[in-house]
């Protein structure tokens, strides 16, 4: 089943939560909350939406809920930019590696990863 779509604060929040692991609604207040001046009902409202849309679980721990997001950082990731290409790209990563070409902003040690990844697709393309 195909998790509901999040907002960018939400996803904001959700990879915050899938970097620090378990964390109360206190927790996430203080340390994602506060720096951008959101208050604790609204993190907890912003939790409660991604673990109603099967982002995050929760469970009692010594009286308090924790909760904790069902992937890790990465598999959020890669299901994001999965999303972005199926849905703003139509499933087409040309228009992404083109962005990615007139780019000032890649590192060299992001082109080295990219170099990687093509010999990788390379790689699997000649297994087919």
């Amino acid at each position: 089943m195909k998790k509901a779509a999040v907002g960018a604060q939400e996803l904001a929040l959700l990879r915050f939560v899938a970097q620090s692991g378990p964390l109360t609604v206190g927790e996430a207040a203080e340390r994602f909350g506060a720096p951008q001046e959101l208050a604790r009902s609204t993190v907890l409202t912003m939790m409660e939406r991604l673990r109603k849309k099967g982002h995050l679980t929760r469970k009692r721990v010594d009286g308090v809920f924790q909760y904790a997001a069902r992937q890790s950082h990465d598999d959020l990731l890669a299901g994001v930019v999965g999303n972005f290409v199926e849905t703003a790209l139509e499933g087409n990563v040309s228009p992404f590696v083109a962005y990615l070409a007139e780019s000032e902003d890649v590192s060299d040690a992001d082109l080295a990863q990219l170099e990687e990844l093509v010999a990788k697709l390379k790689s699997k393309k000649g297994e087919s």
